[in-house]
């Protein structure tokens, strides 16, 4: 069944009871929901309870004016992308225009206001805010998408894993190679369907679960160190003392084996790669270093989903290169963050935060 979509709706703020008479009928419309206040203080009430898409306020209030208002919407997370147009019947002067802008203001209308430039500027943030919607919507239904094909296809592919053990007991050393080949394209491909189940539920449901138990850092990254023994110069492994703490043991495994991944994707030739890990305060500290430098320009999106490529460093090795951006969504889901440092004299480090304990629920 197709659900009509939610109204649009528009906070209308001035303390002149007629004024909120007149625009509000000026702006009636399908699909839009008009909402009045007489004051600032009650636009503020308004606002912690309705999603607005625009507010169009009064300048010259009492108490608390339009610019004052338009600054408390800054200040606050769920206020502060509203576009806010100022109706005014002041003067057209410069520094009241940069006094408004300053305070957030995407536009003006001068009183007595034209009717025609109202209801155009007005649709015009109309169509936006369902542009929007529609785009969340088509994502969201893409990403549902995705999530119900990356499950569908582990049946066969756990076929396909099963054939390849079969044939690798053959005694044929042709047979034995093909099935070789079979299985590591078939881990392969598993793997990309955990990463897209991830970013699924990263995307959809807030982030991605944990299953918290008391889980030692030290035999974790020995585990993780020898599934990549191939590395050239092999790594160093620094770790102070016996950190243990209230995490998802396989989640961590995952986290590091990305940020491993990434470091081999870019160290240079004949350097060296390190993991370090150690307790400040109350926090682990896991680091992974490599003498390489990662190109300034991907580091603004380096912990984004599906990020630019690096021609540099050739092509990404296994996956969908979304190995850093869920490595950061397993620090978020445990209350920790990453962070990175990349120069050409000192190399890279990526360093995780993890609190040793979960944090309280609110």
């Amino acid at each position: 069944m197709i659900t009509s979509p939610s109204p649009v709706k528009f906070l209308v703020v001035d303390d002149v009871e007629e004024n909120l008479i007149v625009l509000e009928a000026l702006l009636e419309r399908d699909g839009l929901e008009i909402l009045t206040a007489i004051s600032g203080r009650v636009a503020l009430e308004m606002l912690r309870v309705h999603d607005i898409a625009l507010a169009l306020i009064d300048v010259q209030m009492p108490e608390m004016n339009g610019l004052e208002l338009a600054r408390q919407m800054r200040s606050t997370e769920r206020t502060r992308n509203i576009p806010v147009i100022f109706v005014t019947g002041g003067s057209n002067d410069r520094r009241r225009l940069a006094e408004g802008y300053d305070a957030g203001a995407v536009d003006f209308l001068f009183k007595p206001i034209d009717p025609i430039i109202l209801k155009r500027k007005a649709d015009m943030f109309f169509q936006l805010c369902r542009q929007r919607e529609d785009l969340a919507t088509t994502l969201k239904l893409n990403e549902e998408f995705v999530a119900f094909v990356g499950h569908d296809l582990r049946n066969p592919l756990n076929v396909i894993l099963l054939t390849a053990r079969m044939l690798a007991k053959a005694k044929e050393p042709e047979v034995q190679a093909m099935a070789e080949r079979l299985r590591s394209s078939g881990h392969r491909m598993l793997r990309i369907i955990d990463e897209l189940s991830d970013l699924s539920r990263a995307r959809l449901h807030g982030g991605i679960p944990v299953r918290r138990a008391l889980t030692r850092i030290g035999p974790l990254i020995d585990k993780v160190v020898q599934e990549h023994h191939g590395v050239r110069g092999g790594v160093e492994i620094c770790i102070d003392g016996d950190p243990c703490g209230d995490w998802d043991q396989a989640r961590l495994e995952q986290l590091l084996t990305n940020l491993l991944s990434s470091a081999i994707r870019h160290q240079r030739r004949d350097g060296r790669i390190a993991v370090d890990a150690r307790t400040v305060l109350s926090d682990l500290i896991l680091s992974v270093h490599h003498d390489g430098q990662i190109p300034p320009a991907l580091l603004p999106t380096l912990f984004a989903p599906f990020p630019a490529e690096d021609h540099e460093a050739g092509s990404r090795p296994d996956g969908l290169g979304i190995g850093l951006y869920l490595a950061q969504q397993i620090a978020f889901s445990h209350g920790g963050d990453v962070s990175v440092a990349s120069s050409d004299l000192d190399g890279t480090t990526i360093s995780v935060r993890l609190p040793l304990e979960a944090p309280s629920p609110p």
